[in-house]
Formats: C-alpha cells, structure tokens, sequence
C-alpha cells in the first residue's frame, strides 16, 4: 500500500480497521488523480460511491436556481465521501463535490465496502462515525455560519469567492492558470462578511504573513487552501 494512503488512513474513520480487513477492504480500490476544478460528482447523482482523499481539498457545495452557491463542507486528506450512498434507500446526491486543488482520491468498490461491513463490525463502525460525524457537522454549520468570527467568515468566504472563479475558468478553457484566486475589492469583503474594511485589511495583513494567500495585481491568490479550511470551525473534523 503507497505510503501517501497510509497517511490518509491514519487521519481517516477506517485507522482502527485491522490490516487484514483494510486489504480486503481495498482490494478492488482505484487511485484517481484529479485536476483542480474538477467536478467528481453533481447533485442528483444516485450512483453508490465511496472515496477517501489521499491528497488535495473538496468543496461539497449546492446551488441555487439563480447560479449562486453555497458552500457546504470542505474535504481534506483522510475524509470520506459518499457513505451515505451506499445505505440510504433511493439516495439522490443532495450536493456538488468539486476540487479545489489537484486531488488524489482512492476510490473504493461499493460492493467490497458492503461486504466488508458485514463481516468486520469494525468496519461498519467506521463507516458509523463517519455518517454520526457528517450530521455533526452539518448541524454546527448553522450557529457556526451565524456565530463565527470575522477571521472564520472571511476564510470561508474567500474560498466560496475562488470556487465561483474557477468554475467560471472551467467554462472558459481548461488551459487557465489553475491557481484559486479571488478578484474582490477589500470594501466587497467588508460588506459580504458584514464589518468594516478596516478589519477585513487586518484579517488579510495576518494571512500574508502566516503564508495562507498572497496579494498582488491579479488579485488574493491563496497559496495554502487547506490551512484556510482550518480556520472555519464547521469542518473540524472534515
């Protein structure tokens, strides 16, 4: 097994499976390797599927019949996706998931994963925490979305503003630059997070120089997604 799987194992619900049934469990499982922008599934997908990110960021995201978006979870190493399908009854994918960054996944055979949930309890149990840990998650989001601080917003809201640029790049050509950019005045952050631009200068002075985003002619280029993730509260855990 490749030493970046492992990895992602060791942070993932599956780190307590035993070594024989994480094989068994694997056994029919394919790498992918996924540009950024890349939509890996879209809402109303009914087709059961498993994934572990082994690398990269994923924004699980839904949208509104008007085009706008709203971000629902984002995806790092180790993350799960899809448990649900593979147990909810006539399951409707309920959201997007879209690639942030160049994305390696492992993508595991449904029919193993079943298997395996009936011959190990362990393995069911992972999959247990995983789906107990999604609910969490999405319940925190709603005080967390009316709650958080203005730096937690901010990041949210800077990686919700780089998903809409790209997935506009993506109709445009592939051949763009793949770098997240957002291209928003200091006084539009100020208003979409709801403070003033006096802050929103501060909140980005402390991001250049924790290394997070870089700000130039182009406009914010974030230079580290994952470590913008972390600071939203509502994917600890993710």
């Amino acid at each position: 097994m490749d030493v970046d799987v492992l990895k992602a194992i060791e942070v993932s619900h599956l780190h307590g499976v035993a070594p024989d049934s994480l094989r068994k469990l694997l056994s029919e499982a394919q790498r992918k390797d996924l540009p950024a922008r890349t939509v890996m599934h879209r809402e109303a997908d009914a087709n059961p599927h498993l994934e572990m990110i082994v690398s990269g960021v994923v924004r699980v995201f839904v949208r509104a019949p008007d085009g706008r978006t709203m971000t629902i979870r984002y995806c790092r190493s180790g993350s799960l996706l899809g448990a649900a399908s593979l147990f909810a009854s006539d399951f409707s994918l309920p959201a997007s998931l879209q690639t942030l960054t160049a994305t390696k996944l492992l993508s595991l055979s449904p029919g193993s994963v079943r298997r395996m949930v009936n011959e190990d309890p362990k393995v069911a149990v992972a999959l247990l925490e995983e789906l107990s840990e999604r609910v969490l998650t999405f319940i925190y989001e709603i005080p967390d979305s009316a709650f958080a601080s203005v730096r937690q917003r901010m990041a949210r809201h800077l990686l919700d503003l780089a998903s809409e640029v790209a997935h506009e790049q993506v109709r445009e050509g592939p051949e763009l630059d793949t770098e997240l950019v957002v291209k928003a005045s200091q006084s539009e952050l100020a208003e979409a997070v709801g403070t003033a631009r006096e802050v929103v200068v501060r909140i980005l002075r402390e991001l250049r120089q924790e290394g997070i985003v870089h700000t130039g002619r182009a406009g914010m280029v974030i230079l580290d997604p994952a470590r913008l993730v972390q600071e939203t509260r509502w994917n600890i855990g993710s």
